[in-house]
């Protein structure tokens, strides 16, 4: 028996195809497509979230200042 064994060789590796003439566009396979797509959806959502917070965190702050700016005129005018 040789210590060499092509049986195994090469399983669980990644192999990325290099780009040659007539692959230039080469784009992955439709898994790769939808992954890509899915990612993108995902953090359009998670900056829509992030605005929303914002803006929600904004307008309690204004709020909560225009309370304290109105309770310091009455507190004034007594």
């Amino acid at each position: 028996m040789s210590g060499t064994s092509t049986e195994n060789d090469g399983q669980g590796m990644i192999v990325n195809p290099k780009p040659t003439a007539e692959n230039q566009d080469w784009d992955g396979d439709d898994a790769d497509r939808a992954d890509r797509l899915r990612f993108e959806e995902e953090q359009a959502m998670i900056r829509e979230q992030s605005e929303a917070r914002a803006a929600k965190a904004a307008a309690e702050a204004k709020k909560s200042a225009a309370a304290k700016d109105e309770a310091a005129k009455k507190q004034a005018s007594a």
